[in-house]
Formats: structure tokens, C-alpha cells, sequence
């Protein structure tokens, strides 16, 4: 079993070694990550990263925990506006892009169906709250499952994300454009769960 990370010099050798796992599991995955280069960019050793997270595999999965949670306190569901929610979700990817890149690499590599994580009710729970109480206000349409909901928004928000199969936008582009796509995605959303 990992040890924790105790003391304040503990607790940041741990996050740097999550913010270079960070780095390196968006760009190469799990298969292609590498223990030596996380260990050098977070200065540190292997000895104590193994300490700290056990195997490569544990560090990966925390790395993917960290992100969704980084995703649930930075952009937390609108009860009142699933379009605006989609929105915010649509910026957080054009900042932070490496996480949907960590998502994309979890589900090919190490959950191929079902949830992303063992967790995944107590991850969403919130979300399915805020979406079920907007079902039953007759805010929301009923006609899908507030899990369904909830997937159907997430997937519009990352129309124009790391994984689109179509076209991956970045923050460099023009705002013009990122205005016209908040628009378009905003009404979108909002025809789609309208009661």
C-alpha cells in the first residue's frame, strides 16, 4: 500500500509528481507513459514515487480521479441552465485539454464500457441530483434518464474537444469563432432538454 504524503514537503513532491503524471499520461497514455520521466520532471525519484502511489497504474488512476474532480469543482452543473453548463464545459476543454485527453486514454486503456471509474455514481451523483430535480420541475425533459441527460450534454459540450472525430479546437483561434460555437451550443443544449 502507498504511503501518504505527511508532511508539506511530502504533500508537494506528491502533487509535483501528479502534475508531471499529469503531463505525460495526456500526451502518451498509460502504455506510453514513462516512470522515469515523471520521476524527473517532478524531481524526484522512482523509489518515492512508487511510495507514494504504489504502481503506475494506481498513479494513473489518480491522475484520472484528480481530473474529474478538477472538472467537478471548476465547472459545477447550472440547475437552472444545462446550456450554460455545456458552455463553461466547452471552455474548461479549450484550458485544460490534457484532461480530455486523460479521459480519452482511461477509456481505451483501462475502461472500454461502462463507467470511466468504480466511482462513477458517487462522482455524478451531484449532476444527477440537479438534473433529476430540474425532470421533476418540469425544466427539464423527461423523455431520457437524468444520466442520459447528463451524457448527452457532456457530449455536445465536447463537440469541438480533443476527442471530436471531427475537428479539435484550441484556445488559439479567434474569439469569434469561440463565441459563434458558445452560441450554437448553447441554443442546442437548450432545445435538447427542453421539457
Amino acid at each position: 500500500m502507498a504511503e501518504t504524503a505527511a508532511t508539506a514537503r511530502g504533500r508537494a513532491t506528491r502533487q509535483r509528481v501528479l502534475d508531471a503524471a499529469t503531463e505525460e499520461f495526456a500526451r502518451y497514455g498509460l502504455a506510453g507513459a514513462r516512470v522515469d520521466r515523471i520521476a524527473a520532471n517532478a524531481r524526484t525519484n522512482k523509489a518515492q514515487l512508487y511510495a507514494y502511489f504504489g504502481s503506475k497504474e494506481a498513479l494513473f488512476d489518480d491522475v484520472v480521479h484528480e481530473s474529474m474532480q478538477h472538472m467537478l469543482s471548476t465547472v459545477p452543473i447550472s440547475a437552472d441552465d444545462l446550456a450554460d453548463w455545456a458552455v463553461r464545459l466547452y471552455d474548461e476543454y479549450l484550458e485544460r485539454p490534457d484532461l480530455i485527453r486523460l479521459a480519452t486514454w482511461a477509456r481505451l486503456e483501462r475502461r472500454p464500457e461502462g463507467h470511466l471509474r468504480d466511482d462513477a455514481d458517487r462522482l455524478d451523483a451531484t449532476k444527477l441530483d440537479v438534473i433529476g430535480a430540474a425532470q421533476r420541475s418540469g425544466e427539464v425533459t423527461a423523455a431520457a434518464s437524468a444520466f442520459d441527460v447528463m451524457a448527452m450534454v457532456i457530449a455536445m459540450s465536447m463537440a469541438w474537444s480533443p476527442v471530436s472525430n471531427v475537428y479539435a479546437a484550441t484556445a488559439r483561434e479567434d474569439d469569434g469563432v469561440h463565441a459563434g460555437r458558445r452560441e450554437f451550443l448553447r441554443s442546442v443544449v437548450a432545445r435538447a432538454v427542453a421539457p
